[in-house]
């Protein structure tokens, strides 16, 4: 069954409160289960620092009137596990890079939780929303990793993700969400683990790619980003304990999520238009998402259903902010802890129209 297929099967079975539909078959559950054991010796042997707080203000050298409300859910990698610094988390890179493009202050707040799965975002969201400023501009939601190791059925996980984005989107929110990294690549899993882990990642990441397109968010595939760059550069990748991303990890996944972020708020300076060049397409949602967990910053962003634009956008190298002081942070634009020098050149906006019979929504 292609992924496709499979992910629709998923997202459908959590629409109309389905049972657990399989992301392994049984049979291989006792392999699964046998070679965790192994990589479990090996995982988690260094112990990754407790995530810093990064919350605050970022691109001060913008003012500190009227800024962007940027908000952060999800499960360890959202919340910056494995890094010492909170210029070095994911959202004060995100801020600072947002600061950039959009050339306003950022408001930075972070909920998100070490260990959490899909089952903690509503929580999360109730947290957010009960700030007396009122919902954020825009939440980054970075989930799925521990739904896959947890085995939390697909089923429910994309569900309770469907939930958090609807509930972010009826407030008046802009949803991106990074879809569920490859656990396929994490260094000291073997095989038929490792196969077993990517086939479960891949899986939940188009399903979830499709339950958040019908809610009106975005998503970008962070799957294959953990693929070819991290299994090529595993000690700079992960951090100490070769689970949770270095600070170049991060600073990696912070890159591809950019784009979509900014684009969600209309800062982008690319506009939202195919360029067949990049290989960039409109497609069913579910090819689409299924298109999507093959590669790295892949965006998926729906148009008139049941149609989704596929859309690769030039990604912008991420400085991460100086930790030196209140007088370096103001010159370079950055929050509680420094500055962050504007990430390289901006992109040219051009391309292709969307087709007439697929307007972006």
């Amino acid at each position: 069954m292609s992924r496709a297929r499979v992910a629709r099967r998923i997202a459908a079975g959590a629409a109309y409160g389905g049972g657990s539909i399989g992301l392994i078959g049984v049979a291989a559950v006792g392999i699964l289960l046998a070679e965790a054991q192994l990589a479990k010796r090996t995982v988690g042997t260094g112990t990754a620092p407790l995530p810093p707080a990064a919350d605050g203000l970022y691109g001060r050298a913008f003012g500190t009137e009227d800024p962007l409300r940027l908000a952060l859910l999800g499960d360890s990698t959202a919340a910056g596990q494995g890094v010492r610094r909170a210029g070095q988390t994911p959202g004060a890179l995100l801020a600072s890079g947002l600061a950039a493009v959009a050339e306003r202050p950022v408001a930075l707040k972070n909920v998100a939780l070490s260990g959490a799965r899909s089952d903690d975002l509503e929580r999360q969201v109730s947290l957010l929303l009960a700030q007396p400023l009122g919902p954020p501009d825009v939440c980054v939601i970075m989930i799925g990793a521990n739904d896959v190791t947890h085995r939390l059925p697909a089923t429910e996980s994309v569900r309770l993700l469907a939930a958090a984005v609807r509930r972010l989107r009826t407030a008046g929110a802009e949803v991106v969400v990074g879809t569920c990294p490859d656990l396929g690549t994490i260094e000291p899993v073997y095989q038929p683990l490792r196969w077993l882990a990517r086939r479960a990642s891949r899986q939940l990441a188009a399903a979830q790619t499709i339950v958040v397109v019908e809610q009106g968010g975005r998503t970008v595939s962070l799957g294959d980003l953990l693929g070819p760059e991290f299994a090529a550069n595993p000690r700079e990748m992960f951090g100490v304990d070769l689970f949770h991303p270095s600070a170049e990890g991060y600073a990696t996944a912070a890159m591809a999520v950019l784009p979509t972020l900014c684009a969600a708020l209309g800062v982008w300076p690319e506009p939202d238009r195919l360029e067949p060049g990049r290989r960039e397409d409109v497609l069913p949602v579910a090819k689409a998402a299924a298109e999507a967990a093959k590669q790295a910053g892949t965006e998926v962003t729906g148009v008139r259903a049941p149609w989704a634009l596929l859309k690769h956008r030039r990604r912008r190298r991420l400085t991460e902010p100086a930790e030196t002081g209140q007088e370096a942070g103001a010159e370079a634009g950055a929050g509680p802890d420094g500055g962050a020098e504007a990430p390289g050149e901006l992109p040219e906006g051009r391309g292709e129209p969307l087709p007439q019979d697929a307007p972006r929504t």
